[in-house]
């Protein structure tokens, strides 16, 4: 019987649905429950018993790989590979998959909401109510504002189909296209350093790569509009936290709304301690259909792989 190791903790949470069609196939199912991430020495002892893994974001090592005698296949429990050695995996000859753009729409709303949050003050707001105050808060409208997108790819797309609605101007920097999809047609792309210093709202939809490490710097918010409010639901790394802090004390800068940090959970952060700042704990993919899905799909491609099917979003 080939056995599955599941690290991800939202796999089969909203629907038993992925682990039934395993079982059904012959699987035997191994889900760690526990909190916080596998350290590498746990990973190691853990790994070589196993055909197959449901990765959430444990660090898989090339440390890991060499204990990982059986291992055929890692799926990614979500989009982004950086906490995957794709070498590592490619010198042992196993398979790695993800499952992009299937949690786009909820990624998109969060993305919205964060805007929401931050302009109108909507967190700051309510605790204060829960915590006994009634005052009230002048916030921003984000329509016909001016919204920068960074990453034209799947999820910035369903952003920008979102602000349309919103009546705001968008525009967007993706270095890996030339022109807006025809139904984008309301979308203006324009260079990285204009989209910068014109944007009101920024929102940041790219990987987590060497290129794009640390591609919000303290050089780009010295560049950015007074109060401009920075959204980031992408990966930590890319926005410099120590420069937004800054910039946000000082005031030149609006807000910040983040469902992911450069360290999680961000305690310790000073971010925490301002009231324009709303930091949630890496849920944009979060929604119940989104989850299920990717679920799905994951347990599809390890029923595939063993059956000597084709697999979906094959990464290496």
């Amino acid at each position: 019987m080939k056995r599955v190791l599941i690290t991800s903790r939202s796999f089969g949470e909203v629907d038993p649905r992925p682990m039934g069609l395993l079982r059904e196939n012959g699987f035997e199912l191994v889900k760690r429950e526990q909190t916080g991430l596998l350290s590498e020495e746990d990973f190691i002892r853990l790994i070589p018993a196993y055909d197959a893994l449901i990765i959430g974001a444990d660090r898989l090592t090339p440390r890991v790989m060499d204990a990982a005698r059986r291992l055929k296949l890692v799926c990614k429990h979500g989009t982004g590979l950086d906490n995957i050695d794709l070498d590592a995996a490619k010198a042992h000859q196993i398979k790695v998959t993800n499952v992009p753009a299937v949690n786009a729409d909820a990624v998109a709303d969060i993305t919205m909401a964060l805007m929401l949050d931050v302009s109108r003050k909507v967190s700051c707001a309510a605790a204060k109510v829960k915590s006994g105050h009634w005052e009230r808060y002048i916030g921003k409208d984000i329509c016909h504002k001016k919204l920068g997108i960074i990453g034209l790819g799947t999820i910035g797309q369903k952003v920008a189909q979102r602000a349309k609605g919103f009546d705001m101007h968008v525009n967007a920097y993706d270095p890996f296209i030339s022109a807006a999809p025809e139904n984008l047609d309301f979308v203006h792309l324009m260079p990285f350093d204009r989209l910068i210093e014109e944007s009101e709202i920024i929102t940041i939809h790219v990987p987590l790569t060497d290129a794009t490490r640390g591609m919000i710097s303290n050089e780009q918010m010295e560049r950015m509009r007074e109060e401009a409010i920075l959204i980031n639901t992408a990966r930590g790394g890319i926005v410099d936290e120590d420069a937004l802090y800054r910039h946000l004390v000082r005031g030149h800068l609006g807000g910040a709304g983040l469902d992911v940090t450069e360290k999680e959970p961000p305690v310790g952060s000073p971010l925490l301690t301002l009231d324009n700042v709303t930091i949630i704990p890496h849920i944009a993919s979060y929604s119940k259909e989104a989850l299920n899905r990717v679920s799905m799909i994951c347990a599809q491609n390890i029923i595939n792989l063993f059956a000597g099917n084709p697999l979906q979003y094959v990464c290496c």
